[in-house]
């Protein structure tokens, strides 16, 4: 049975983060709250939390992956980033979008796509979700919230405990979201390409 956790939207309670982090680095598995509806995540460096995660949501190691990060400096840790991009996504975040980079030594070869070796990067707007960063002072590794059959992320936090409860350590309820994709950039070429439009304005990277 996961802990369920009423999260403040703009001052979210230390004692919880703390104890969610706790559980993130005990190889816990954790939904919480994103600027683009709920996501699943687990420690960066956690085999079994991953695979928990491929089966709650019925994805192979061929799913391409996202590290949440907390800025910039993380950002460049782990994904190959030059100047221009850099200078992009200093413009465009933190927002809704997800930036695929090809991936540096530091990201374990299990969360990188197993034929472009890239990555997904979120620096994404939401209070709960950073502070809780900044707790754990490292990446999140994260999925979108999408459970088998659907096409939407999950927005409503009394749905997901109802669906999952007795799947994940941890439910993080920041509210009701609404479904808001992110816009996907792909920041693999010398040129962005918008892969996907979604709530992110594309317009900086056309």
């Amino acid at each position: 049975m996961s802990q369920f956790f009423y999260m403040h939207p703009d001052n979210p309670q230390p004692r919880l983060l703390k104890q969610a982090v706790t559980i993130i680095q005990q190889g816990g598995v954790i939904v919480y709250p994103t600027d683009s509806g709920y996501a699943l995540g687990c420690h960066i460096g956690d085999k079994k939390a991953l695979d928990r995660i491929c089966r709650i949501r019925n994805i192979d190691k061929n799913h391409n992956f996202t590290l949440i990060c907390r800025d910039l400096s993380e950002l460049s840790i782990y994904t190959q980033v030059d100047n221009s991009n850099f200078r992009l996504l200093k413009n465009n975040t933190p927002g809704a979008y997800t930036f695929i980079f090809k991936g540096s030594k530091e990201v374990p070869k299990r969360l990188l796509n197993p034929k472009k070796k890239t990555i997904g990067i979120r620096i994404p707007d939401n209070n709960i979700l950073m502070a809780l960063l900044a707790e754990l002072g490292e990446p999140l590794m994260s999925t979108t919230l999408i459970l088998p059959g659907n096409d939407m992320a999950e927005y409503d936090p009394e749905i997901i405990r109802d669906n999952l409860e007795k799947q994940v350590d941890l439910i993080l309820n920041g509210g009701y979201l609404g479904e808001k994709p992110t816009t996907v950039i792909d920041c693999t070429e010398e040129t962005p390409q918008v892969i996907r439009v979604g709530e992110g304005d594309p317009a900086p990277f056309t």
